[in-house]
């Protein structure tokens, strides 16, 4: 979800040539959840074809900011990195209604606040 609404987000703002975006998890799941892929859905964003990706450290030692989901254990040498602990809840087993508007709504806003910084 955050890795898509960063790319609207991105998109929306015209800085496809300046922003990279990697995405990926030190222990990412196999699949992306099917509440996911339903809510994304209702947003016209298509997630049936993703597959959750690792990250080493050294690719995220590169990037000027990272953004954890909150349950990260993620310790990084590299000085120059902007780490955010969004704090997010696991949209794993929750019910559609509690996707849309719990994890949905606050990575959308992490997103914004991200973007604006």
């Amino acid at each position: 979800m955050s890795t898509a609404f960063a790319e609207r987000e991105r998109e929306r703002r015209g800085l496809e040539n300046s922003t990279k975006i990697l995405t990926g998890g030190t222990h990412p799941a196999d699949h992306v959840h099917e509440e996911v892929v339903t809510v994304m859905g209702e947003l016209d964003i298509d997630l049936s074809d993703r597959t959750p990706q690792e990250v080493s450290t050294k690719e995220l030692e590169s990037c000027d900011v990272v953004a954890t989901m909150g349950c990260s254990t993620l310790e990084l040498d590299a000085e120059t990195v902007d780490v955010r602990d969004w704090a997010l809840d696991d949209p794993d087993g929750q019910d559609m209604e509690q996707v849309r508007t719990s994890s949905g709504s606050q990575i959308v806003a992490c997103v914004s606040r991200m973007s604006d910084s």
